[in-house]
């Protein structure tokens, strides 16, 4: 299915005010053929592949969340590194799909959503990865999911968000519709503080798309 196809059908769900609906839809039609899902690369996200060689990071048993894991490979790439993995999609089809892919894999694929997850996950993830759930949230809902993903990275736990950038004073632009340095300050609202933040043009697109790489951490006090 083609970006545009993707837009039209995101555009039909939220005019009957389903906000994601659309997703499910998308993977049910895509019937288990990847190329119909337009983000569906099949290997881990490279910028969070990037940032955990820089940071050196170890699962050493620790729990990690992703956030709208998708197909479920940058999930993959954190259990290789040793973290139990906690890794959900909005989509009840994604998460058949992730368990098809990697059946004897020891993630827990869960069926959720980002705007209420689970109240058992609240500070419960010392590493909690988002990238490309917030940029497909109509800019109304994004508050509360920024909150809700903060509220899962435990004490002294960190957070990457890899998200599309634009300035403010910017066009909002199609879906998948770009975030502002403010909106990304809602995770501060939310109780974490900012460890660093690239904005840069993404390296690994064909085309030029500006990106955001923003870290957090939940100082160890909570």
């Amino acid at each position: 299915m083609s970006r545009q196809n993707v837009r039209e059908l995101a555009s039909a769900s939220l005019a009957r005010g389903d906000a994601a609906g659309w997703l499910e839809t998308l993977y049910t039609r895509a019937n288990f053929d990847p190329s119909h899902i337009p983000w569906a690369d099949q290997r881990p996200n490279p910028h969070l592949l990037d940032w955990l060689t820089v940071e050196g990071l170890e699962g050493a048993g620790q729990r990690a969340l992703v956030v709208g894991c998708g197909l479920g490979d940058d999930a993959v790439a954190l259990d290789g590194l040793g973290f139990a993995v906690t890794a959900f999609d909005v989509a009840a089809t994604a998460v058949a799909w992730c368990r098809e892919r990697f059946p004897d894999l020891a993630v827990d694929w869960q069926h959720a959503d980002a705007l209420s997850p689970p109240a058992a996950w609240t500070q419960a993830f010392a590493f909690v990865f988002e990238a490309y759930t917030l940029q497909v949230l109509p800019p109304e809902l994004r508050r509360a999911a920024i909150a809700s993903i903060a509220r899962c990275v435990a004490p002294d736990g960190q957070l990457l968000v890899v998200c599309r950038g634009r300035d403010a004073e910017d066009a909002p632009g199609e879906l998948p519709w770009p975030l502002t340095r403010s909106e990304l300050d809602g995770f501060e609202a939310a109780g974490l503080r900012l460890e660093g933040v690239e904005d840069i043009v993404d390296p690994y697109e064909m085309v030029p798309v500006r990106r955001f790489l923003a870290s957090y951490r939940r100082p160890a006090s909570g």
